[in-house]
């Protein structure tokens, strides 16, 4: 077989919700970029092939109104905001598709599906090229970069390099978490499968195969299933044995529990309100929780979690529980199928968590990142998987831009600076670490209103949401406020505006908008989740607004840069080429819903 030779900067293997995230932020910020991935859709647990939600730090009960706005931004909130304007239905399809147009409309990204990296070429510590294979057209690949990362969630690309790794727990005393057993051991979190049903509005009948699992109330005591219509994730199975080599039979064995489970609710006799109630779909590939950890230049572990380390490299941020699972699943019936000490605050992820130690040129963000057991059970889920593949992808861009290898830029310090400085103005938020370079700090800025907990002025304080509330970030990093400028409710004509004495050359101007960052969002097939959610445009985010400049020749005469109609997203961009501008405008049109207009930050640069 023919292998064809390309050549890219910075090679993805995986396309889940790190691997996708990671690769536009590394082509948006210049890189060329090659995402590998071995199924046909994208999205990993969250494709309409495993349906798992996309959940972080603000679905573990962080989350209140102007104090603790805790969801991650960034891409992950374009997508998230995307689908919940395109997919009113909520069809996992849709979010597919959303990923795979997401994926298609950058210029500097090649997309491969059905293409699965399986084997590296190296010399000494580095990666050469690694050798991809697409099954489907018969096609072989020998890709070369500069950067390669792993978002795999297995491990594979890693694994072929050589890179080390851990499997399993380790016990309590290794790194002296109080979390952890005893003893060290093989274990690891086991995998789900999910369904979705239907109710039929007639009676109708479920025939189990006959290697159904069987299941009574007494072995799902444990185990809440009053409600129906989205699955189980506790129908878990696997983590006793090795979630990679063992998956098919792993899959085997969980239709049989799930199945079973579904049996036990339609014809055990104890849940006569689910008679009308089908299946609608159900799946056939594991959703898997773990298998490989990467070990980096840094290892995660409970105490970071707790204690919400400030790392100087930080890169991302999580706040999940540290959420473990017996790992016999559903088999340990006498048990809750899970625990979920809650961290007290929002913590950082270095960027040497997500860099090998041994292999010069190879990165990893997602479930496989460098963490202990306990701290992995945090950091797994896809939001925090999704802004940990903002900060390598963006890390990697600029690495490959400034010329520098991995092992190098990774160390130096103003390489790490400049690339915490593009992710906070491209709406990631980094706990500790300040924005700085907006022109609009030297100019006086005035409203046409405001609240008192609203000010205008708060749109030049650097931050673009509010975390010193109930589980936000340590409160020695917080600046308490809202930060963001918030119009009286009886102003019809509300406008904010920025003047400089020195007039301004301008590149581009970025507007941060308030999308409800304090709620939970996530596309849901559950009914419970669902009424928790603003599953459309956010009622407090701009709708219709327009930005006007004005330069020093002309004061009255402003121009027109950008208008914005139908708005649902968060981060506006405009790029621009002015000079001598003394004063910018920005007039609100309407909004989604509130009775009031809201801006978190104007960035003029």
């Amino acid at each position: 077989m023919v292998i064809e030779q390309v050549r890219t900067e910075v090679l993805i293997a995986g396309g889940g919700m790190a691997g996708v995230v990671a690769a536009l932020a590394a082509a948006r910020n210049g890189a060329k970029v090659i995402l590998c991935q071995e199924r046909s859709v994208l999205g990993g647990n969250a494709s309409s092939e495993i349906r798992m939600h996309i959940v972080g730090a603000a679905h573990s009960k962080r989350g209140k109104t102007l104090e603790t706005e805790a969801r991650e931004g960034g891409i992950v909130e374009e997508i998230l905001l995307e689908c919940a304007i395109r997919n009113p239905q909520r069809s996992a399809s849709m979010f597919d598709l959303i990923l795979y147009e997401k994926c298609r409309a950058e210029p500097n990204l090649t997309l491969m599906l059905n293409t699965t990296v399986i084997d590296a070429n190296k010399s000494a510590n580095r990666i050469v090229s690694v050798i991809a294979a697409r099954e489907s057209t018969e096609h072989r690949f020998e890709i070369f970069a500069n950067i390669f990362i792993d978002c795999t969630g297995d491990g594979r690309l890693g694994k072929e390099a050589g890179a080390f790794y851990v499997t399993g727990r380790e016990a309590s005393n290794q790194y002296e978490e109080s979390l952890a057993g005893e003893e060290a051991d093989t274990y690891r979190l086991g995998s789900s499968l999910l369904f979705t049903t239907r109710d039929m509005g007639k009676p109708m009948k479920f025939l189990p195969p006959s290697w159904t699992r069987h299941f009574s109330e007494e072995d799902l005591k444990f185990r809440g299933h009053s409600s129906w219509e989205y699955g189980y994730w506790w129908v878990e199975f696997g983590g006793t044995m090795d979630t990679i080599a063992d998956n098919e039979t792993i899959r085997d064995e969980l239709l049989a529990i799930m199945l079973g489970v579904w049996d036990h609710i339609k014809n055990s006799g104890q849940h006569p309100e689910s008679e009308n109630w089908a299946l609608d779909w159900f799946g056939f590939v594991p959703g898997k929780r773990e298998s490989r950890r990467f070990i980096g230049q840094h290892v995660l572990t409970q105490s970071d979690l707790e204690e919400a380390v400030h790392f100087e490299d930080v890169i991302a941020f999580g706040g999940w529980p540290m959420d473990t699972h017996p790992p016999q699943g559903i088999d340990a019936a006498d048990r809750d199928p899970a625990r979920q000490p809650h961290t007290n605050y929002v913590y950082g992820i270095p960027l040497r968590a997500l860099v090998s130690a041994n292999v010069d040129n190879l990165m990893f963000a997602g479930r496989n990142i460098s963490a202990t057991h306990i701290a992995f059970s945090s950091t797994r889920v896809m939001a925090t998987c999704g802004v940990m593949g903002q900060g390598a992808g963006t890390f990697a861009a600029v690495a490959v831009k400034e010329g520098l290898p991995l092992e190098q830029a990774v160390h130096d310090r103003e390489i790490i600076s400049r690339t915490q400085q593009r992710l906070i103005r491209q709406d990631a938020y980094l706990p500790g670490i300040a924005a700085n370079g907006n022109l609009a700090k030297s100019a006086v800025v005035r409203a046409s209103s405001e609240q008192p907990e609203g000010a205008a002025s708060f749109v030049l304080n650097r931050h673009t949401r509010s975390m010193h509330g109930p589980r936000g970030i340590r409160p020695d990093l917080a600046e308490k406020g809202t930060h963001r400028w918030m119009s009286q409710p009886d102003d019809d004509s509300p406008w904010i505006e920025l003047e400089w004495t020195t007039p301004i050359s301008l590149r581009e101007i970025v507007v941060v908008l308030d999308t409800g960052m304090h709620r939970r969002l996530t596309l849901t097939h559950e009914d419970h989740l669902y009424k928790q959610l603003v599953w459309g445009p956010q009622p407090e985010t701009l709708k219709d607004f327009r930005i006007i400049v004005y330069s020093a020749e002309s004061k009255e005469d402003g121009q027109e840069v950008l208008y914005v109609c139908d708005n649902y997203q968060r981060l506006i961009t405009c790029q621009v080429d002015l000079k001598q501008v003394n004063r910018l405008r920005l007039e609100v049109i309407a909004t989604n819903g509130l009775d009031h207009a809201r801006v978190f930050e104007i960035g003029c640069y």
